[in-house]
């Protein structure tokens, strides 16, 4: 009797537990339909509605960056207030074969402007002039100014060039001025320099051949320049350079100045004997201990009166490096802006955010370059990132801070659009 009780009862007692398994896990709240996921934590706390809801779904999704060097904020936090109307300049730091011509033309033509750049047809330079009528300048390039300080001039020339450059621009006489070489500059730089706080007229008289005397009027307040550049991956660089220079190109016209003067031929030999060295095999270039192509981003990034500029036996070879490498660091760094040819939209995103500028057309990304149709094996890539061992860490240096700055100017983005809809909402309720 009581076995066949207890064979009774079992079933329903199953079924019970059964039933309270499954109520455990299906709320009543929501029959005939899933419930909602369980909203985060911050959401939560802010009574979880669909619009706090969105916010957090979109901060998860932006990516994030395994950062390899320490920023201050400061370094990261690129806004520059750029007075067009005043006397700011823009200059822009042309590093061989590492897409500034293309960066350069983005600058004169792709650029919503109060007054346009005016490019002639068939000219490579523009006049870029200020708004209102000014015939002043606010871009110091090849596609604007031309290579008034030397053929691609590295940070060491532009910085004592620049400023005695744009005052020549400013004088009256102009036109005879336009054959005084770099190397002339500082000593122009010197002596306009001796005008401040005098008469609102005063003579300049220039040095050499070009000894005439022009009168200049001095504008009012200091310029600001905002020096920027391009970078490039060293690998694909060098084998650009290689190319470039195998079909006959060369740069032989470039001063290279550094304290006031150029190198001695012994201070800088040449690779080739003859007018260029087209048809160079990628063995040969490599093979020139005094090649320039090899960390060339870095030597135009430093201050090279640091290390005696190109007398090598001022200082011992390791110390030299470490100072370049450093030195090229902290001018890139503290320029108002750089961009990276192998990010060309982030690229155009970080210019337009840091001058407040805004671009016509969207930049392009080439990855079919010259040098990627280059096939080398390991052997040859790691030889070549030996050559440029110095450019290869400037260049990690470079991306890190790069993308860290992307990350940040995103992020700076994401929450000011967050709080503009939070106060779109709050006027509507």
């Amino acid at each position: 009797m009581d076995e066949r009780f207890n064979r009774w009862l079992l079933p329903p007692l199953l079924a019970l537990l059964f039933l309270l398994i499954v109520y455990q896990y299906v709320s009543p709240a929501c029959p005939g339909a899933a419930c909602p996921r369980r909203p985060p934590a911050s959401a939560a706390r802010r009574g979880g509605g669909p619009e706090e809801r969105e916010e957090e779904e979109e901060a998860a999704a932006m990516p994030r960056l395994a950062a390899k060097f320490p920023f201050a904020r400061g370094e990261l936090c690129r806004r520059v207030r750029f007075d067009m109307r005043g006397r700011d300049v823009i200059v822009f730091l042309h590093i061989q074969k590492t897409g500034g011509t293309t960066f350069g033309r983005h600058l004169v033509r792709n650029i919503h402007l109060e007054q346009p750049c005016y490019c002639r047809a068939g000219q490579k330079k523009c006049a870029c002039h200020r708004p209102g009528g000014d015939k002043d300048t606010w871009l110091f390039s090849r596609f604007s100014t031309g290579w008034s300080c030397g053929l691609h001039a590295d940070w060491t020339e532009l910085t004592s060039c620049v400023p005695a450059a744009m005052e020549r621009r400013g004088c009256a006489g102009n036109r005879t001025l336009r054959s005084v070489p770099a190397f002339q500059m500082l000593q122009i730089r010197s002596r306009l320099s001796q005008r401040r706080g005098k008469a609102p007229w005063q003579q300049v008289p220039l040095p050499g051949p070009w000894d005439r005397t022009v009168r200049c009027r001095p504008h009012s307040g200091r310029r600001n320049f905002y020096y920027i550049t391009m970078l490039r991956d060293p690998v694909s660089r060098y084998l650009s350079e290689w190319k470039h220079v195998q079909r006959g190109a060369t740069w032989k016209t470039s001063l290279h100045m550094c304290d006031g003067r150029s190198p001695t031929p012994d201070e800088l030999p040449t690779c080739y004997e003859g007018d260029d060295w087209s048809g160079v095999s990628l063995q040969e270039f490599m093979d020139c201990s005094y090649n320039l192509a090899s960390n060339r981003q870095v030597r135009m990034l430093a201050d090279l009166s640091l290390v005696g500029c190109y007398n090598l036996t001022f200082m011992n070879e390791s110390e030299r490096n470490m100072i370049l490498l450093q030195s090229a660091k902290n001018n890139l760094k503290n320029m108002a802006f750089f961009g990276l040819t192998e990010f060309q939209r982030k690229t155009q995103y970080l210019f337009e955010r840091t001058f407040n500028l805004k671009f016509i057309s969207p930049f392009t990304q080439f990855n079919v370059t010259r040098a990627s149709n280059v096939d080398i094996g390991e052997d040859v890539r790691q030889r070549i990132e030996e050559l440029n061992f110095l450019d290869m860490q400037l260049y990690e240096y470079a991306k890190d801070l790069f993308l860290q700055r992307f990350q940040y100017s995103k992020q700076e983005e994401h929450q000011k659009n967050r709080l503009k809809r939070r106060e779109e909402r709050r006027l509507l309720r």
